[in-house]
């Protein structure tokens, strides 16, 4: 069964469930704690169901919705984000509840029919931005979030007990435990499912600004209550694209060990300069996903790769490409190449990162031939001397 001990209030009933048997998130997360995909009931003179899971947990997520609902029929399913992980039951509540009326904007009726088979057309309540839905004593209120971090998104503040429904925001990776370290999950997530889309996130955060919010009901991980502030000023700088803290992320690219080598001589000297926070990736092992969010994290990198058929060693390619689709920007990047008789590495990595906004790539580029030698050293003790005054 799901985590039916998460507790929210009388009132507002948690129905999610915990996917501990998938292994990557979208095909490409390694979700090592799992995942949740949450959902909730508003238990009122009409009852919400607020949003669907995953067609995985189908099954189990009605078993949880039967059991709080002691008999009572749904009034309304609240659908504020069509991805599958979230709309993968709207199928199944809508047949086996008929008369329950189906909530959303026009965007989300629009894109409705590509995600389910039933023509639901007549049980639609299309909302707009500022509208509410009376329940009773709980009254919700939409929000639009579009590219939050989908076009159709829309978030709901329950004014009475001031809780905000959050889609996708506010979400980790892993279990709904509220005590387990919530920053570098959230962080992990935020960079890599949401990154792209600082704009929209920061103006729904100027949206939530005006709200008295006490809970965060997200669509993944644990129920945000307490101080919220920590929380909302992660987000602010995620949307900003500042760096977290200082450090000095390296990621390096090594086919036969040498560059790796490399990369590491050069974590020795920069921290027998006294640098704090290095953080050192083997991007041939490491999950690429938390080698970005470290990227975003601080302000600043070295990339050390190998030369590869006149360009760069793949696995610094693909993160080159995650860092560009996240939209990196308003770091300091130092590079180190190795090459055995055309090193090509420096170049491909340049013009990579020349295609994000406002990257300060610093000199000097360090240049390898196959293997490190004395002669490399004064260079990377240069190039430490230049990252440690940025």
């Amino acid at each position: 069964m799901g985590n039916t001990q998460v507790t929210i209030s009388d009132s507002i009933l948690y129905v999610g469930v915990e996917d501990t048997e998938i292994d990557l998130f979208e095909s490409q997360y390694p979700v090592p704690q799992g995942v949740t995909y949450n959902s909730y009931v508003i238990a009122d003179e009409k009852v919400a169901v607020m949003d669907t899971v995953d067609a995985r947990k189908t099954e189990e997520w009605l078993q949880n919705l039967e059991q709080v609902l002691n008999g009572r029929t749904p009034d309304y399913l609240v659908i504020s984000h069509l991805e599958p992980d979230h709309s993968g039951s709207i199928e199944a509540i809508a047949g086996k509840y008929p008369e329950m009326k189906l909530v959303g904007n026009a965007k989300i009726f629009a894109m409705l029919p590509q995600f389910i088979t039933m023509d639901v057309t007549d049980r639609q309540v299309v909302v707009t931005e500022q509208d509410t839905l009376n329940l009773g004593s709980h009254i919700l209120h939409f929000v639009f979030a579009p590219m939050v971090h989908w076009p159709e998104v829309m978030v709901e503040y329950e004014e009475t007990e001031k809780v905000l429904f959050s889609a996708d925001a506010f979400g980790r990776f892993g279990d709904s435990d509220a005590e387990t370290d919530w920053d570098a999950e959230a962080r992990r997530y935020y960079i890599n499912i949401v990154g792209k889309y600082g704009g929209p996130v920061t103006t729904l955060l100027k949206k939530a600004a005006g709200l008295d919010i006490r809970t965060i009901c997200p669509l993944h991980g644990p129920v945000l209550t307490g101080d919220l502030s920590h929380y909302i000023e992660k987000y602010q700088t995620w949307a900003s694209y500042r760096p977290e803290e200082k450090g000095i992320l390296i990621a390096y690219a090594s086919i036969h060990g040498n560059t790796e080598i490399a990369a590491k001589k050069m974590a020795s000297i920069l921290e027998e300069k006294g640098a704090e926070n290095v953080v050192l990736y083997d991007l041939a092992r490491a999950d690429v996903a938390a080698v970005v969010a470290d990227a975003f994290r601080y302000d600043r990198m070295i990339l050390a790769a190998a030369s590869y058929d006149a360009g760069v060693f793949p696995c610094m390619e693909t993160f080159l490409n995650h860092l560009k689709a996240k939209a990196y920007q308003k770091r300091t990047v130092g590079l180190i190449e190795n090459g055995s008789w055309a090193p090509s590495a420096g170049r491909v990595m340049k013009k990579a990162l020349e295609e994000c906004k406002e990257i300060e790539i610093v000199e000097p580029m360090v240049t390898i031939k196959s293997t490190l030698k004395t002669e490399n050293l004064p260079q990377l003790s240069a190039l430490a001397d230049v990252i440690l005054n940025k």
